[in-house]
């Protein structure tokens, strides 16, 4: 072996220790524009590499629209949309700001987050609360049940949350990850052990709070009625572990995947904070009842760093009845995993499958094995309609376009080569 591919291998081993001994823990749930620092009424946050209004597909619009309603910066969806048009509004990614968010991904500044800390290796990661199924913010819906929803979980929802979690003292993010694998859950897509087990957690401190029953019996009925609860913490999680490669010298590991609804980006560890983009694809999956095809959105959100921490589409093969909401087959789920080996530079340590024999999830997507394969990142997503307003029409799978992970590896050398 070269004197150069050592260094890539040695910077890759330490990059998989990395990943492996992080230690996310939940420690507060808070408004965004009070935990990250560059936030300001006028700033919006989203999914994906950098966009402007002017390019953003139509569920992302309708969510931005959204969150200025839900700010009070603009009484109805038409003032929302000159605003947003007139140049007094930033936009900057979610990645941007140690967050990430689901699907459009729009962060606002009132808006609640779940504040994880990498008790590893001190960096911290935040995500929005979970708005539950039907017509929310995160597939673009924007109208008054929508913003009512927001303002519940700003006024009632996130302080409860918050103050829970003080009372805990700190709830383990990959402690309850790990355990949902084990019980067929693969944390992105398919989360219903656990949102279960977070709600076991969190409960005994909730009902400690001086809160009604009337509240309380709310938030319960909120958090154990939405099976998807648990994916904004497992995202937070996952950002606070990924980001401990961002910028490790001569890494070809993988530290980021996003889409914005237009394109789909890629950071690699070695090159930093630099965005390699291709045009998104559209998922091929269930859609609903009167919906098809023609309706989705291209491929759209942040929770693609669920696959980069080791869980989520390439943890598949642990959760096989994840096939009923995004089609195929178990045999299928099993078939992504054993894909997945062939790109990452390991296993995980912590993270295990009970049906591959407690082997343990791929780790690690290494950008050499993807072009020497063939194979890209295989990416488990709900499908927004492209319309703003009309929300979720189904779930679905695809693989990530090769186009980005070539321009990261001749970046890559360039650099690495340049540099000697």
């Amino acid at each position: 072996m070269s004197e150069l591919g050592r260094r890539i291998d040695e910077a890759n081993a330490d990059g998989l220790r990395r990943l492996m001994e992080s230690q996310p823990i939940l420690f507060d749930v808070k408004p965004a524009g009070e935990v990250l620092p560059e936030m300001d009424k006028h700033t919006i946050l989203h999914a994906g590499p950098p966009i402007t209004w002017e390019r953003m597909c139509g569920p992302m619009k309708g969510a931005v629209v959204g969150a200025l309603m839900f700010e009070k910066l603009a009484s109805d969806s038409r003032e929302a949309e000159a605003l947003a048009s007139s140049g007094k509004i930033k936009f900057d990614p979610c990645h941007h700001h140690r967050a990430v968010g689901p699907m459009a991904g729009v962060l606002s500044y009132s808006m609640y987050v779940f504040c994880v800390k990498n008790e590893t290796f001190g960096n911290t990661g935040y995500c929005s609360l979970n708005e539950g199924l039907g017509k929310v913010l995160r597939f673009g819906a924007n109208d008054p049940s929508v913003i009512e929803r927001l303002r519940w979980m700003q006024e009632v929802l996130g302080p409860a949350l918050g103050e829970a979690v003080h009372l805990s003292g700190g709830i383990n993010v990959k402690a309850l990850t790990a355990k949902a694998l084990l019980m067929g859950d693969e944390c992105h897509n398919r989360n219903v052990a656990a949102s279960l087990l977070f709600l076991q957690e969190i409960t005994p401190y909730l009902i400690r709070l001086k809160l009604s029953p009337e509240t309380l019996e709310k938030i319960f009925t909120f958090i154990s009625g939405n099976v998807h609860f648990f994916l904004n913490l497992s995202m937070a999680a996952c950002k606070a572990t990924a980001d401990t490669i961002l910028g490790l010298p001569d890494s070809t590991l993988v530290s980021a995947m996003a889409r914005n609804g237009v394109e789909i980006g890629i950071r690699v560890a070695g090159l930093g904070e630099r965005w390699f983009t291709a045009p998104a694809g559209v998922p091929k999956g269930l859609y609903f009842p009167g919906f098809s095809e023609v309706d989705a959105n291209l491929d759209l959100g942040d929770s693609t760093i669920s696959e980069i921490a080791g869980i989520g589409g390439f943890a598949m093969a642990g959760a096989p009845a994840i096939v009923r909401f995004i089609g195929g087959s178990p045999a299928d789920a099993v078939r992504y995993t054993r894909e997945m080996y062939e790109i990452c530079a390991g296993r995980h340590r912590d993270y295990q499958m009970p049906n591959l024999d407690f082997a343990g999830t791929p780790l690690g997507v290494d950008i050499r094995k993807v072009i020497e394969t063939g194979i890209t990142p295989i990416i488990n997503t709900g499908i927004a309609h492209k319309e703003a307003g009309i929300g979720q029409v189904g779930a679905g799978i695809l693989y990530a376009p090769k186009k980005g992970f070539e321009e990261a590896l001749v970046a890559f050398f360039e650099k690495i080569t340049s540099a000697a």
